[in-house]
């Protein structure tokens, strides 16, 4: 089995991703979605969670050497744990802001200034959280070699913004993936394929589209 689609098919069977074309869910953002993703749910499944970290060894073997794993917070901090915890390296993560007060640190573990690190991130959707973790990596002197999430919803706002960070990215699974393995296993109707497509082309416009409904 493929690691997209061997992904996606756990993702679905344990709830961390849930497809609604019909009743969509509204994100913090206010955007509506068909789709909605919570991988936090993997670390309750030991059987899942497992598969998920021996699939990101994987992965993590085609990105260029690297010598340290960093999570993106809050979601990223477990999953890169684990991955840094099965390769035997150092492991620190990076919050989304300064704290305000002690030592006021955004990266929090000791990394090399010279360590080449892969930054870990549980779900990718604009890019925008990774990128800036990813740049603080980079002003604290460290050279980052790419980042590796679970699942991205593979929109064009994502590659645009790794794309100008000139920062690789490579996922487990993927919205195509998902939605094409949910199609198969009648997860979903084929009468929901055309939603879930037009949704992922423009995310917002979508759910303003839906509200004029």
């Amino acid at each position: 089995m493929k690691i997209a689609s061997g992904t996606a098919e756990r993702l679905l069977q344990i709830n961390a991703i849930k497809l609604s074309p019909q009743n969509p869910f509204t994100w913090a953002s206010g955007i509506l979605s068909p789709i909605y993703c919570d991988n936090r749910i993997i670390l309750s499944f030991p059987d899942i969670r497992r598969f998920i970290i021996q699939t990101m060894v994987v992965r993590s073997n085609e990105f260029d050497g690297f010598d340290a794993i960093a999570g993106v917070a809050t979601a990223g901090i477990a999953h890169g744990a684990l991955l840094a915890n099965e390769l035997n390296l150092p492991f620190a993560y990076v919050r989304s802001k300064a704290k305000e007060h002690g030592r006021q640190n955004m990266i929090e573990g000791e990394l090399k200034k010279d360590a080449n690190i892969l930054v870990v991130e549980d779900l990718i959707s604009t890019g925008g959280s990774s990128m800036k973790a990813v740049e603080a990596l980079r002003e604290n002197g460290h050279h980052v070699i790419g980042v590796l999430a679970i699942f991205s919803y593979g929109l064009q706002s994502a590659v645009e913004v790794f794309g100008k960070g000139n920062c690789p990215f490579k996922t487990l699974s993927n919205y195509d993936a998902l939605i094409e393995h949910a199609l198969e296993t009648n997860y979903i109707e084929k009468n929901d394929l055309e939603t879930l497509k037009e949704w992922k082309k423009d995310p917002s416009g979508w759910g303003k589209n839906q509200v004029l409904k």
